[in-house]
């Protein structure tokens, strides 16, 4: 079956160029002019991943985003947008955001991330992932599911969030370069050399505070290092 793409421009010269060369490469892509729309369309159908404009009429990319985020915690969320700003990429991402490519683009490089995000979220997850959950402190992390629960709660993670953490859970007590991590995750997109890395560990760190021996230190100058 066709990958799903839900994809959300007002601009309809940009939109008309974007999805028609999308659907060259055999994507199915549903296209929304606005915010409200898009979010109509997402609450009736199924999406692999969303591709959402920042400054959208009727309701904007930023609370789009949340929306979806808050029905759905792990559908791939890809802002286009604009806006290059460090702080509106950084809310984006703690909206829950996965990736942030700015204006103007390749239809090469959107295709590549998206590429990525549907690749490791359903056969590479397969194949790579062993069977099973892992304990980490009083948690168990399902990595298939996506999922860390704790006395029988569960908190559902992006497949991002995921990836973060399994990468660190198999080296507890080891020092992770920052590059190291960057590479391990996102390959040779250098984006996340900023803040922007530091925003999933803050997430982790969120979602790991029932336990208090869980600890993701910073180690200045060089990354992080997880123990529990």
């Amino acid at each position: 079956m066709k990958k799903r793409i839900l994809y959300v421009e007002d601009d309809p010269n940009l939109a008309f160029a974007t999805k028609d060369n999308l659907e060259q490469y055999d994507y199915e892509v549903v296209h929304a002019t606005d915010g409200a729309e898009a979010l109509d369309f997402f609450g009736k159908e199924h999406f692999d991943i969303c591709v959402l404009d920042i400054m959208l009429p009727r309701m904007d990319g930023f609370t789009l985003a949340e929306k979806i985020r808050a029905s759905d915690s792990q559908v791939p969320i890809l802002f286009l947008s604009a806006r290059s700003m460090q702080d509106d990429k950084i809310k984006g991402l703690k909206l829950g955001a996965d990736d942030y490519i700015t204006k103007p683009f390749s239809i090469e490089e959107l295709k590549l991330r998206i590429d990525v995000f549907l690749r490791r979220s359903k056969a590479d997850s397969i194949l790579v992932v062993k069977p099973g959950s892992k304990q980490i402190g009083k948690y168990v992390f399902d990595f298939q599911k996506l999922t860390l629960t704790l006395d029988g709660k569960s908190q559902s993670l992006t497949f991002r969030e995921a990836e973060v953490l399994k990468f660190m859970a198999e080296r507890t007590d080891q020092v992770i370069r920052r590059d190291e991590l960057l590479k391990a995750i996102w390959g040779d997109d250098d984006y996340f050399m900023g803040r922007s890395l530091d925003v999933f560990i803050s997430r982790l760190r969120k979602y790991l505070s029932g336990d208090p021996d869980i600890r993701i230190d910073n180690v200045h100058g060089v990354g992080f290092r997880m123990r529990w």
